[in-house]
């Protein structure tokens, strides 16, 4: 065979990967957009005021609980939440705004790991992955919660000063163009890392072994782990495009944990979340901030592993 032959061969090859993962995950992507943008643009208001309302009632511990769950069905980005947390701990004296600190740790830390948009997404990886990535999103900001609130009690654990809030595009007086702007937005935002997702899980699915990926993250189940949850870290740049790699992966046999720890790793170190919260959190927290998570994913996906092997 010459180069030319085995060339053209291996883009067959790749396009036909390609063109099934695509027809498989389209769907998804598509509802995940237009139902992403009609919650952000429509009922972003209300679900920040609902925070406010939580927030005002001081339900203490209780009070993790409805902030975790706004924060998942917060449509914002990192740079759109914490101005939102900024400004309902800056309107009464100090001591509040230290005592609402726990239920805003947990807002943001599940804002950061999971949206209205990116849930939908999820739903191509299938019902068990879908709930166990809720799930855990969910618990992860009660138990962030619940560490700013005994570790941090009395001391200061975040620092709005100086973040400002990005420019609000929903503004067009017409909501049927305010809804297709913010689609056209979504789609210039995360088409392109959805489409590099679709060729990476082709070149993996045509080039890897199914038995090394069931040997590294299915098998060896406790090395699978940490190695889901690092590789979360550089990997992760846009919910959309992680998904079609996900679904190559747990169909090669990736472990469910495995997964749940790069779900929860990845968007917690995603670069552009990563810049907006040392900002308001200060080198040391910070710190603080990236051990929790690794030990969360870790835990998490013991946890599911756990769980779905009974």
């Amino acid at each position: 065979m010459s180069m030319v032959e085995f060339i053209q061969r291996e883009v067959i090859y790749l396009w036909y990967y390609s063109r099934l993962q695509f027809e498989q995950i389209a769907g998804y992507y598509a509802l995940g957009i237009l139902l992403g943008s009609l919650i952000s643009v429509f009922g972003k208001a209300q679900i920040h005021a609902l925070l406010g309302v939580y927030l005002r009632k001081r339900l203490g511990v209780l009070g993790l609980v409805p902030a975790s769950l706004i924060g998942i069905v917060s449509p914002l980005c990192m740079y759109g939440t914490i101005p939102i947390a900024a400004s309902f701990a800056e309107t009464g004296e100090e001591s509040d705004a230290l005592t609402l600190q726990p239920m805003l740790a947990a807002f943001m830390m599940s804002s950061i790991l999971l949206n209205p948009q990116l849930l939908f997404y999820s739903a191509a990886l299938g019902t068990t992955a879908l709930v166990i990535r809720f799930v855990s999103c969910f618990m992860c900001g009660i138990a962030a919660g619940l560490c700013v609130r005994y570790l941090y009690k009395g001391k200061a654990f975040f620092n709005f000063a100086g973040f400002r809030a990005p420019e609000n595009h929903d503004t067009d007086p017409h909501f049927a163009l305010r809804v297709l702007k913010n689609i056209g937005r979504n789609i210039k935002a995360t088409g392109l890392y959805f489409l590099i997702g679709i060729v990476l899980s082709a070149l993996f699915q045509r080039y890897v072994p199914e038995d090394a990926m069931a040997a590294l993250f299915g098998k060896n189940r406790g090395f699978g782990l940490l190695m889901a949850a690092t590789i979360g870290v550089p990997l992760y740049m846009c919910g959309g495009g992680t998904i079609p790699l996900l679904m190559a992966w747990l169909d090669s046999g990736m472990s469910m944990g495995s997964a749940a720890a790069f779900m929860i790793s990845g968007p917690a170190t995603k670069v552009t979340n990563l810049g907006a919260v040392k900002i308001v959190l200060g080198l040391k927290n910070f710190v603080l901030y990236l051990a929790f998570v690794m030990l969360w994913s870790l835990f998490t996906g013991f946890v599911v592993n756990y769980v779905v092997t009974l």
